[in-house]
C-alpha cells in the first residue's frame, strides 16, 4: 500500500487531436512542468477577448498533460488509482490511450481506477485532457491545479474516503470519538480482517485504542465502528487548533493489508437564534472573508505552502473564518485551516440550472451535482475547521418555488452525508428577484433606470442601483420570494442584505443569519449589527485577498480617466479586482488595518495618505468594493509644499497629527466615516505622528517617516530551508528602500530575478492592478516600491536567488532544499 503525490514527470501542451498528431501538429510542443500546475497563467493575455475583464484577459483553451508511470510486476493484482484533488475542467483521464475516467467540475476531488488499463512490467502513459472557455466569472485557470496522487492498495482495503470521525459527545474530562471505517473487498473470497484504530493526542502520545473483526463478502463493503474514549481531550478551536491523529491498520492474520492516517479535531458545534454559533460551548462571532482559489502570481495552483501563508496572514490580520468562494476548497487549504485555526464555510457551486457564463457548469449540474456534493463532503468530513457547507452563491433560482425545490434537494443531500455541520446558502435577494422587482423599480425610477449599465453583469448592476439595493433586499416581494429557500437552511446566508438582519429578527424569530458577502466600505456598520444581534453570527467581507479577474471592481477612477467598458473596469491591461485586505502579493492594505480596529483587535492608530497627484480631483468611479486610494507612506517626492489628504484610523474620540513634533491639527473621529479622522495638510518630508485620544487620554500613537535619498533593493525570504519535493515554496518580498527600512513608493522600476540551483521561479508580480507584465516572466515592475517573487525547488541542493534593478546593488538570497519524507508518505515507483 502506497500513496505518492505525483509532482514530477509531467509535461503539458495545447491539446492536439489524433488527426493533428498524424500531421505532426503539436507533437513536439510538450513542456515539462511540476504539478500542481496552471496551464493558463503562462499564456499571453488577449486585450480583445470578449468579456475579458472576468478572467483578466487570459484566454481559454484545451490542454493535455502526460506522464510515464512504471508498473512493476509486483503491482499486478493490486488496486491502482489516481486521485485528483481537482482538474479544471471537463477532465478526461486516459491510460495507454484508453479512457479510464472523467469528471466535469473543476474543483471536485475524484478518483480513477487505472489497474485494468495498465501493462505490468513496463512503462505506461497517463494523459489528462481538460479545457476552459468562458466558464467562470473570475479567473479559474486550467489544468492539474491541485494534487494528483497515485494510490496502490490490496484488493481488501480501507475504501476511498472510508474514514469518518465524529466527536459529538464531549465534556471537560473525556470525549467519545467515533471512528467509522468502510472496508472494501475486491478479492474473489470472503475475508475476515482485524481493524485496529489508534488515536494519538496532539503531542503524539497514544490516547485510545480499539480493534474489531470485520467480515467482508466478495465485491462488497462493510463498515466497522469504534467508539473510543479520550481522557482530558485537547479541544480544537481557532485559538488552540489542537489536532489528534487516527491511525487505522487492516490486518489479515499477520499480514498488514492496508493502513491509513488522518488528523481530526475534538470540538462541538451548537447553533440557535438566542446564543448564535457556539464552538465548545463558547459563542463565536465569525470575522470572515470570502476567498477565491487563485494564488496570485501562481495562478490557480494550490500548494500547501501557498495556502498556509495566505491563511496565516489573514488570521494575523484579525480574520477567524473564510468562505471558499465560490467552489469547494482544496485539500491543501483545508489542511492549512486545520493547523492554523481558521473556520471554514465550504461552498459548492456558483450556479445551479441557470448559467452565469456562456459555457459554465450549469449544463453539467443536473447530471453531476450529487457526485460533486458527495465529493465536497468526503473531502471536508474529517477537517475540524469546516463548520458549515454552503450549497450555492447568488443562485437566481432561489427566488421561486422550483428553485426552492432544488434548495431542499441540495440541503438534504448534504445532511444525509454529514449531519454534524450546518447548511447555508449565499442568497442575494436582488439576484433572486430580478425578474419581478427590476421592472417595477425601473417603472418607478423612469428613464434614468434605463441608463443602468448591463455589460458588467450583476456586479455592475448592484453597484449602479446603490442605496436602492437595501430597499430591494428588505422589500415584501423579496421576503416572500426567498422565504422557502431560506427555510431549508440552518443558517440564512445573505449577500449584501444587512438591511434584513433586524427586520428578520421580528419576521422570523428563529432565523439565524450570516452575512455571506458584504461590502468592505460598510464593515463598521455591519460589525455593529453582528455584535448587537445574537441571531447574526458573523460577516464575510468581499474580500480578504485580491484576486485575478473581475478586473477593477475595487479601483478608484478619477475624473478625466476612462471609466471603463463595464462601468468600473478600465479594460486591458487590468489584471486584478483590486479589492481585498491584501493585494495578490500578500502586502497588507490600509483597509485591513481599519477592519482590525473595527474588530477591536488593534489599539494603535493607523495612518493612510491619499495619493497627492489626485488631490482635488473628483472621483469618477468608486464602487462599494473600493477603499480610498490611500497608502501608508509619508514619502512623496516632488509634492513638497502641495496639499495632501491624510486618513487616520482609530478607535478613539480624537486624533492629533504632528510633523516633526509640530502640531498640524486635531480632528474628531467619525466625522466622515466611523473610526476615521480626516486631515488636509501640506506635504513636507519628516516624521508624521498620529496620537489617538479617548476621553482626553492618550490611547495610542503611530508614525510614518520619509524615506532618505538612498535607493536600496532589499530581498527578504520567508524561509531559507525548503523541502525538495517540488511542492514547497519560498516567498521573496522585494522592496525599494532607503536602506533604513523606509520604502520608496515613487521610484518604481523593473526588478529582474534569476534562480540558480535546483529550483524555478514559479511566479513574480507586484500589487499593480493594471499591468501587461506576465506573472510567469523573469521580472516585473514594482508597485508602490514592492514586488514578490516565488521560488519552487525541483530537487536537492543549494539555491541562489538574485534580484537586480537599475540604480541598485544586487540583492541575493540563499536557500537550501533538503530531503524530508513525512511518516504518512511512502515512495512509489516513478
Amino acid at each position: 500500500m502506497t500513496r505518492e503525490v505525483l509532482t514530477h514527470g509531467w509535461s503539458v501542451r495545447r491539446r492536439a487531436t489524433a488527426f493533428q498528431e498524424l500531421g505532426n501538429a503539436g507533437a513536439d510542443d510538450w513542456a515539462e512542468v511540476l504539478v500542481p500546475h496552471d496551464a493558463v497563467v503562462g499564456l499571453e493575455r488577449d486585450p480583445d477577448l470578449a468579456r475579458g475583464e472576468t478572467t483578466a484577459y487570459f484566454p481559454g483553451g484545451a490542454f493535455e498533460y502526460r506522464r510515464t508511470l512504471p508498473a512493476p510486476e509486483t503491482m499486478a493484482g493490486q488496486v491502482v488509482e489516481l486521485e485528483f484533488d481537482g482538474v479544471y475542467r471537463d477532465a478526461m483521464v486516459y491510460v495507454n490511450g484508453a479512457l479510464a475516467g472523467q469528471h466535469a467540475y473543476g474543483y471536485s476531488r475524484f478518483t480513477v481506477r487505472i489497474d485494468p488499463f495498465l501493462r505490468f512490467g513496463t512503462d505506461n502513459e497517463i494523459r489528462v485532457a481538460c479545457r476552459t472557455h468562458q466558464d467562470s466569472r473570475w479567473y479559474a485557470g486550467a489544468g492539474l491545479h491541485r494534487d494528483v496522487t497515485l494510490v496502490v492498495k490490496d484488493p481488501v482495503r480501507v475504501a476511498r474516503d472510508g474514514i469518518r470521525i465524529t466527536t459529538c459527545d464531549v465534556d471537560t474530562d473525556r470525549a467519545v470519538v467515533e471512528v467509522a471505517v468502510t472496508v472494501e473487498n475486491d478479492s474473489l473470497s470472503t475475508t475476515t480482517v482485524a481493524l485496529e484504530a489508534v488515536v494519538e493526542d496532539p503531542q503524539g502520545h497514544e490516547a485510545a485504542r480499539g480493534t474489531a473483526p470485520v467480515t467482508v463478502l466478495p465485491g462488497t463493503t462493510a463498515t466497522a465502528r469504534h467508539r473510543l474514549v479520550v481522557d482530558s481531550p485537547a479541544l480544537w478551536d481557532v485559538d488552540s487548533p489542537a489536532l489528534h491523529t487516527a491511525h487505522l491498520r487492516l490486518r489479515h492474520g499477520d499480514r498488514l493489508l492496508d493502513e491509513e492516517s488522518t488528523t481530526f479535531g475534538i470540538r462541538t458545534l451548537q447553533l440557535d437564534a438566542r446564543h448564535g454559533l457556539r464552538i465548545n460551548g463558547r459563542t463565536v462571532k465569525l470575522r470572515g472573508t470570502c476567498l477565491h482559489a487563485d494564488n496570485g502570481p501562481l495562478g490557480a495552483v494550490s500548494l500547501p505552502r501557498a495556502e498556509e501563508r495566505r491563511i496565516a496572514m489573514l488570521k494575523k490580520a484579525g480574520f477567524n473564518a473564510i468562505r471558499s468562494s465560490h467552489h469547494p476548497a482544496s485539500a491543501a487549504l483545508l489542511d492549512a485551516c486545520d493547523r492554523i485555526g481558521m473556520l471554514v464555510m465550504d461552498e459548492t457551486f456558483d450556479m445551479w440550472t441557470t448559467g452565469k457564463s456562456d459555457f459554465d457548469y450549469a449544463f453539467e449540474f443536473p447530471q453531476w451535482w450529487e457526485r460533486d456534493v458527495e465529493a465536497l463532503v468526503a473531502r471536508a468530513f474529517n477537517h475540524p475547521s469546516v463548520i458549515m457547507y454552503s450549497i450555492g452563491n447568488e443562485i437566481p433560482e432561489t427566488g421561486d418555488r422550483f428553485g426552492a425545490v432544488w434548495s431542499r434537494r441540495l440541503a438534504e443531500k448534504v445532511r444525509s452525508l454529514d449531519s454534524t455541520r450546518f447548511v447555508t446558502n449565499g442568497i442575494n435577494g436582488f439576484v433572486a428577484t430580478l425578474d419581478t422587482v427590476l421592472p417595477m423599480l425601473r417603472a418607478q425610477r423612469g428613464a434614468a433606470a434605463e441608463q443602468t449599465p448591463a455589460e458588467g453583469g450583476v456586479n455592475t448592476m448592484m453597484d449602479a442601483w446603490g442605496a436602492l439595493l437595501a430597499r430591494i433586499q428588505s422589500s415584501p416581494q423579496t421576503t416572500a420570494a426567498t422565504e422557502e429557500s431560506f427555510a431549508v437552511l440552518d443558517v440564512a446566508g445573505m449577500n449584501y442584505a444587512e438591511a434584513r438582519y433586524e427586520l428578520d429578527r421580528e419576521l422570523f424569530p428563529d432565523r439565524v443569519i450570516v452575512g455571506t458577502e458584504t461590502y468592505p466600505t460598510v464593515i463598521a456598520a455591519n460589525w455593529t449589527l453582528v455584535t448587537r444581534n445574537d441571531h447574526v453570527i458573523g460577516d464575510f467581507t468581499w474580500t480578504g485577498w485580491d484576486y485575478l479577474g473581475e478586473t477593477g471592481i475595487g479601483r478608484v477612477h478619477y475624473a478625466g480617466a476612462e471609466a471603463g467598458r463595464s462601468g468600473f473596469s478600465g479594460g486591458y491591461p487590468e489584471l486584478t479586482a483590486f479589492t481585498g485586505d491584501f493585494d495578490i502579493t500578500g502586502h497588507r492594505r490600509p483597509a485591513s488595518y481599519y477592519r482590525e480596529i473595527v474588530y477591536g483587535l488593534r489599539q494603535e492608530p493607523y495612518i493612510a495618505v491619499l495619493r497627492p497627484e489626485f488631490h482635488g480631483r473628483e472621483v469618477a468611479v468608486a464602487t462599494q468594493w473600493a477603499w480610498s486610494d490611500a497608502i501608508s507612506s509619508w514619502t512623496w517626492e516632488g509634492f513638497e509644499g502641495r496639499p495632501v489628504a491624510v486618513e487616520v484610523y482609530a478607535d478613539a474620540d480624537e486624533v492629533e497629527l504632528l510633523l516633526d513634533g509640530v502640531v498640524l491639527g486635531r480632528a474628531k473621529v467619525g466625522t466622515k466615516r466611523e473610526y476615521r479622522a480626516d486631515f488636509e495638510v501640506t506635504y513636507q518630508p519628516g516624521v508624521l505622528i498620529a496620537v489617538a485620544y479617548a476621553g482626553g487620554v492618550k490611547t495610542g500613537r503611530t508614525s510614518l517617516t520619509t524615506a532618505g535619498d538612498a535607493l536600496v533593493l532589499v530581498a527578504d525570504a520567508d524561509r531559507t530551508e525548503l523541502v525538495a519535493d517540488g511542492r514547497d515554496l519560498a516567498y521573496l518580498t522585494l522592496r525599494l528602500t532607503d536602506g533604513r527600512g523606509n520604502v520608496h513608493p515613487g521610484r518604481d522600476r523593473r526588478v529582474e530575478v534569476t534562480v540558480d540551483g535546483p529550483a524555478v521561479l514559479a511566479g513574480i508580480a507586484s500589487g499593480n492592478p493594471s499591468t501587461d507584465e506576465p506573472l510567469t516572466g523573469t521580472g516585473c515592475t514594482t508597485f508602490d516600491g514592492r514586488a514578490l517573487a516565488v521560488v519552487r525547488p525541483t530537487g536537492l541542493g543549494d539555491i541562489t536567488v538574485t534580484a537586480q534593478a537599475d540604480g541598485c546593488a544586487r540583492a541575493t538570497v540563499r536557500l537550501r532544499a533538503i530531503d524530508f519524507e513525512t511518516p504518512t508518505t511512502r515512495s512509489c515507483p516513478r
